[in-house]
Order: C-alpha cells, then structure tokens, then sequence
C-alpha cells in the first residue's frame, strides 16, 4: 500500500511517499481502509520531534513506527483479537497510526461509527481537534450570554471551539489573522480580532479566554480577562522551543491558580468513542460544520504539514489517501 514514511525527525522534507506493507491489527485493534484522514497539531510534533517531551510518546533517536497521522475515517478490514464493539464492514472514525496511508492500524477503543449523514471527510476532521475544543469548552464552564475571547480561532481546534462556544450561547471574539477574518465570522463571531495588528486587550475583559494558539504570555491574556474570569489554556499550538514546548505555559497557569481571583485552566484532552459520537451527532443535524478548508492528495502530505507549522492553515486540512 502507498503510505506518507517518516525515518527521522527534521522539517517536512524528512516525510516521504512508499510503498509499504499493510499492517495487520494486533489484540484490541482494527485495520481501516482509510477514506479521508486530517492534519492536528500532533503531526508537527511527530515531524520535528519537538518540544523534546514529545520524544517521549514517539520515539527518542526517531520515530519508532514509520507511519504518521493519527486522525481518520474509513472501512473496518480487519478485526484484531478481542475485539467485540466492531466488525468488518462497519463504517468508522477516530484516532489511529498511520492515517496517511491507504490502510491503518487503530485501538477498536479510540474508534465510534460514522454516521451516515456525515462524510468520511468531515468525520475524519473532527477527531482531534473537535474533541479537543469539546473539552476546552467544558473547561469553561460556559454561562448563557458570556464573553468569551478565542486565540487560533481560525484554525482546526480553533474553528470548533468558535462554533460550540456559540451554540452555548456565548457571544465570542475571534483572534485570527486578517485571510480568517470570513472564516471566523461564518462560524459565529460576532468579532473579529486582527492579531498582526491588534492587541488582544483591543475588545476589553472577556469571562472566558479560550487560549488556542498557545503563543502569547499568560501576563497578556489576563488582561484580556475580567477579574473573576476563566482562562482555558488548551494547548501548545506548534510551539516547539525548549524541553515541554508550549505545554510549559499550561503548567506554569495551574501553579499559578490558586493564588489568583482568575482561573487558569489546562487541558489534556483523550480521545473518546462518546465524544465522537456527540460531535457526530452534532455535524449530522447541522449544528456543527467542521471547517474543511482544502483537501490533498497523499502526496502533498508533506507540504501540509509545512503550511501547519507557519501558522498559514485555515480550519482543517483533509488528505484523501486513495487517488
């Protein structure tokens, strides 16, 4: 089968195009015939093998499985042993290892069925991100009428956590650069904030900070709070430098939380088969639209993941492994 291989850590280049061996699922696993699979955040990690924490998960030296991408949708092939929720044929969606390749290899656990009335596009573009945001929005505990500021909202995690904090009746601020300006607006915005140009104190103290991009001082997004308010750190963005990368920002918010009237939080978001089937059911009734803003063949892998990196990607990027 035809698979985006990765050797080494290093820029995009290190990713190539081969033909490999289909895997076989082992104890608790399924193999899927991937229709559609989509970028997060984790393929920059996997790629640079940085912030150096993320070794830990993938690999110290380089990459102990070859095949990248996590987030897919497609055709049960084959049932691994003890496996009892799924079976050959089922139509399914959810985290795997080597969703950028024509088959891959998942845990039957981080897998839910795919809707009908949801495509194996959109489906695929929700794992990660869209679970991600769920928790993000969870975490904040969201009121009817609040406030609330969102930093990389025009990208994947960024575009879900837009649209769910709306549906729960929050009047939300966008901060995106001015090409996600339509974006974020179609998703729910009632504002949007320029970042290249703009502060993000320019719309005042907002309840809830939603820190997507992950790439500003906590010192700064607290004055974009009000002075009881929730601050949501949800991740690192692609913030590489250093031993923990942007994950250090979320542990530094919880030590410093008790001593403060606001409320840093951190996330860690897991990927669930409920979860899944929640977003779905969201997607399926039109309550949710995930922003797919490009699809790409396989061989362009490499330079999506480029586009991820320099912050240029809008909403989701889909890869559609079989030409």
């Amino acid at each position: 089968m035809r698979a985006i291989v990765q050797d080494a850590y290093g820029s995009p280049d290190v990713l190539r195009l081969a033909d490999v061996d289909e895997p076989r699922p082992g104890r608790g696993q399924v193999t899927v015939r991937v229709r559609a699979a989509a970028l997060d955040a984790s393929v920059w990690y996997r790629t640079t093998g940085r912030p150096v924490v993320a070794r830990l998960g993938f690999g110290l030296a380089r990459p102990r499985v070859p095949l990248t991408g996590q987030e897919l949708a497609g055709e049960v092939v084959a049932v691994g042993e003890g496996v009892t929720a799924l079976a050959v044929g089922d139509e399914v969606f959810g985290a795997g290892q080597g969703a950028f390749g024509e088959v891959a290899v998942a845990r039957a656990d981080k897998l839910a069925l795919r809707p009908p009335a949801v495509t194996p596009q959109d489906a695929a573009a929700l794992v990660v991100s869209g679970t991600t945001a769920l928790a993000a929005v969870r975490a904040a505990r969201l009121a009817p009428g609040a406030t609330v500021l969102v930093t990389g909202a025009g990208g994947g995690v960024g575009s879900y956590v837009v649209q769910l904090a709306t549906a729960a009746g929050a009047r939300v601020t966008a901060v995106a650069g001015p090409d996600k300006a339509d974006l974020v607006h179609r998703l729910g915005a009632v504002r949007h904030l320029d970042h290249t140009r703009e502060p993000v104190t320019a719309a005042g103290a907002h309840d809830v900070v939603v820190d997507v991009a992950g790439n500003r001082p906590l010192r700064e997004l607290r004055r974009a709070l009000t002075p009881r308010g929730t601050m949501v750190l949800v991740g690192a963005g692609v913030a590489t430098t250093g031993f923990l990368g942007g994950a250090e920002r979320s542990l530094r918010g919880a030590l410093w939380s008790p001593f403060l009237r606001q409320r840093l939080h951190g996330i860690v978001a897991v990927t669930r088969p409920d979860d899944l089937t929640e977003l779905a059911a969201a997607v399926a009734d039109g309550r949710l639209v995930p922003a797919v803003e490009r699809v790409r063949p396989l061989d362009e892998v490499p330079d999506a993941v480029r586009e991820l990196g320099a912050g240029h990607a809008r909403g989701k990027t889909v890869v559609l492994p079989h030409r």
